[in-house]
């Protein structure tokens, strides 16, 4: 139990708890991490942009800014210095040209379409999520977008073109405060470990065979290290998600399989999450590199229509 509450002297006498219920009081309590990031973000002073936090260290609402209109570079600067800082950024009511998304995503890094999923036109840079009554969206698990990839997306932004009078959120999770809320020994037992991410055992289990081979052979199973280090800011993330990894390099499969499913439990933690109510033409911009999401698939048969640009990134270290 907690400091705050110690067991009574004679503790023998006390029942010992089922080991599940022990793994669930190890989570219990304060979160240092919290407390120490919310502090350093509220220290933060933008001149050129209005921040409304939604949550203690991750995901912010932008206010006072147009994606319609060109962007001097001070104010993209402070856009860019807010979403290193809390890692999603929200837009909302941004009626923009699907040339406009491509243009203000690019000026991120160089975007990339997508191995499976169909595009519009824009160059190809924008990907359609269209979902109804006879197409219904599978994307309700935690992940980082195609870390499948040897290279996975630096982040990615979403648009909402058609959404439902009721659900459809977003979930985004902190993958920074959850490897700062390991415990210190998993920390180190984690440290260096290694883990396959798989094109094959996620999108290609829809493909028809011949495509599926012939996919494969272009996107191979790929190796990352299961802690990255983001690379602007040197922060250090858990770099698993239960779609794309596959296993754990380097360890039997029993304990691959218990390490993984400890591991992707902590983005479940609602500490480290924020929620976001999407709203037509609102624009969800996620650091891909230290967060996952989850889209809440509570709509069907509704329509929800969005449009993502993917913004490309660089080996993970």
């Amino acid at each position: 139990m907690s400091a705050g509450h110690p067991l009574p002297r004679d503790a023998a006498a006390v029942p010992r708890p089922p080991a599940w219920k022990q793994r669930q009081f190890q989570s219990i309590g304060r979160r240092p991490y919290l407390r120490r990031r919310a502090e350093e973000l509220a220290a933060l002073r933008f001149e050129r942009i209005g921040l409304r936090p939604l949550a203690a260290t991750v995901g912010a609402e932008v206010e006072g800014v147009d994606l319609r209109e060109p962007l001097d570079g001070e104010t993209f600067a402070e856009i860019r210095r807010a979403f290193l800082a809390w890692r999603v950024l929200f837009f909302r009511d941004q009626p923009i040209s699907a040339e406009q998304h491509v243009a203000f995503a690019r000026r991120f890094g160089e975007l990339e379409g997508h191995p499976v999923l169909p595009t519009r036109d824009a160059g190809g840079a924008l990907v359609i999520f269209a979902k109804d009554a006879e197409t219904t969206g599978y994307e309700n698990l935690w992940h980082a977008d195609v870390t499948f990839r040897e290279c996975p997306a630096l982040g990615a932004m979403l648009r909402a073109v058609e959404v439902p009078a009721l659900g459809g959120d977003t979930l985004f999770a902190d993958m920074v405060a959850a490897y700062e809320g390991l415990a210190p020994e998993t920390k180190r037992r984690i440290d260096g470990l290694r883990a396959i991410h798989d094109f094959g055992t996620s999108f290609g289990l829809g493909l028809p065979a011949e495509e599926r081979e012939r996919k494969r052979r272009e996107l191979p199973p790929v190796s990352h290290p299961v802690v990255r280090t983001h690379p602007e800011t040197g922060e250090r993330a858990l770099f698993v998600n239960p779609i794309f990894t596959d296993h754990v390099e380097g360890v039997s499969a029993a304990e691959s399989d218990a390490l993984l499913e400890q591991l992707f439990r902590e983005a479940q933690v609602p500490e480290y999450q924020c929620r976001f109510r999407w709203t037509v033409d609102a624009i969800a911009l996620w650091d891909n590199r230290a967060v996952q999401h989850y889209a809440v698939n509570d709509y069907w048969p509704a329509r929800r229509v969005m449009e993502r640009a993917t913004i490309a990134g660089d080996r993970p270290v």
